[in-house]
């Protein structure tokens, strides 16, 4: 299936949880991110329980530190 990643379009398995996506797929670190699926926010505890479909819309956001 395809979903897309910050603007950018993937193709994952047909079963694929948000946890694999960001562990596998886009390899990030788990600290320091938040997910929104299809404009929805995520909590981490649902990444894994949390299954993907054809044409989801997932944004990351990577705290940063700063001033």
């Amino acid at each position: 299936m395809e979903i897309t990643v910050n603007q950018q379009k993937y193709s994952v398995a047909e079963v694929c949880s948000l946890q694999q996506i960001i562990d596998v797929v886009l390899v990030l670190p788990l600290n320091g991110i938040a997910t929104a699926v299809n404009q929805e926010i995520i909590t981490k505890s649902n990444w894994p329980n949390y299954f993907l479909k054809p044409g989801d819309n997932l944004t990351i956001i990577k705290a940063t530190q700063g001033g």
